[in-house]
């Protein structure tokens, strides 16, 4: 059964364009289940501009690409339990005049794709860090690390002080 469905999911990456004024497909996701729906999308959007585009039905899409209607219908419901091979997905796509490297970035197979850049750490403490690369050092001994551990938990547990400020000195003269 071949669903109309063109809405897809979107990250913040910008959208893969076939040409200008092409329909947009999909763009990269990671994990298993949200690439299943994401390729899910990229199908019934190409079969949904197969359909109109070109007035093709679901068999004459199956006969096109040379997959069975139910490959096809397995990848609409995102239901598989291995990644499409990629020969059958190159075939899909080069029969709907889609690039295949569109549905390689959906399926996270596109290396040439820029990848999200890794989120920087937040601003740290000098000290701090001095603290943390000594607890990763392997020269520094276990015992040295016991030590810097329980100071901090004595630190980190510790009642907080109150809140004093020295008194001013008077100037003499």
């Amino acid at each position: 059964m071949w669903t109309h469905s063109t809405s897809l999911a979107r990250d913040d990456h910008p959208p893969h364009r076939l040409a200008p004024g092409s329909p947009t497909y999909v763009v990269r996701v990671r994990d298993n289940a949200s690439r299943r729906q994401a390729f899910a999308s990229f199908v019934r959007k190409a079969l949904a501009d197969a359909r109109t585009q070109r007035g093709w039905n679901g068999t004459m899409v199956a006969t096109r690409t040379g997959l069975s209607r139910q490959t096809i219908n397995r990848w609409v419901r995102g239901e598989w339990s291995h990644d499409p091979e990629p020969a059958r997905v190159v075939a899909f796509c080069e029969a709907l005049d889609i690039q295949p490297t569109v549905a390689f970035g959906i399926l996270g197979w596109d290396r040439s794709a820029k990848a999200r850049p890794a989120p920087q750490p937040p601003p740290m403490d000098p000290d701090v860090a001095a603290l943390l690369r000594r607890l990763t050092d392997p020269h520094i001994s276990e015992l040295e690390k016991y030590h810097i551990r329980e100071t901090i938990r004595y630190l980190a547990y510790r009642p907080a002080l109150p809140d004093e400020r020295p008194a001013r000195r008077r100037g003499t003269g």
